[in-house]
């Protein structure tokens, strides 16, 4: 039996199965993720792995994201884009032990903007790349991240 969001969804709306719909919840979030571009441990292999095209920068992706930041605990960053039919956002930043941090899926209708909080062990450039229909686009700002939150 093929499963779809929508299956899923009528199936918890009528309480049916609700159990069961639990259970099957994580799994069919997972299936679409791609393990090997989370486990990459370069942004290159990550990318790849992760979207199998080339990326082009461009100015209608817009990513803020502190120029210092004095804990790499939690960078705070936010990806918007004006682009129609953005299907998903991914995050890397360069120098992590596992570049791909975040990847987020838009849906259909919904405003492209994203925020959220990024671990980073070292300055480095981040990424934000957004698909636009079937396209790859991106913006970068280098991070710095300063020892110990100190400031030096």
């Amino acid at each position: 039996m093929s499963m779809n969001r929508r299956s899923v969804i009528k199936v918890i709306a009528t309480g049916g199965a609700l159990i069961g719909a639990s259970v099957l919840m994580p799994r069919i979030a997972m299936a679409a993720w791609t393990t090997k571009a989370f486990e990459a441990e370069d942004q290159a292999t990550a990318m790849n792995e992760l979207l199998g095209s080339a990326v082009e920068e461009s100015a209608e992706v817009t990513l803020k994201a502190p120029d210092i930041a004095e804990n790499g605990a939690v960078v705070p960053v936010t990806i918007r884009s004006s682009m129609a039919g953005v299907e998903a956002i991914s995050v890397f930043v360069e120098h992590n032990p596992t570049p791909l941090v975040a990847e987020f899926i838009i849906p259909e209708g919904t405003d492209a903007d994203v925020s959220t909080r990024l671990r980073m062990g070292k300055t480095s450039k981040v990424t934000a790349v957004v698909k636009a229909n079937g396209k790859f686009y991106s913006a970068s700002k280098e991070v710095k991240v300063t020892i110990g939150g100190c400031g030096g």
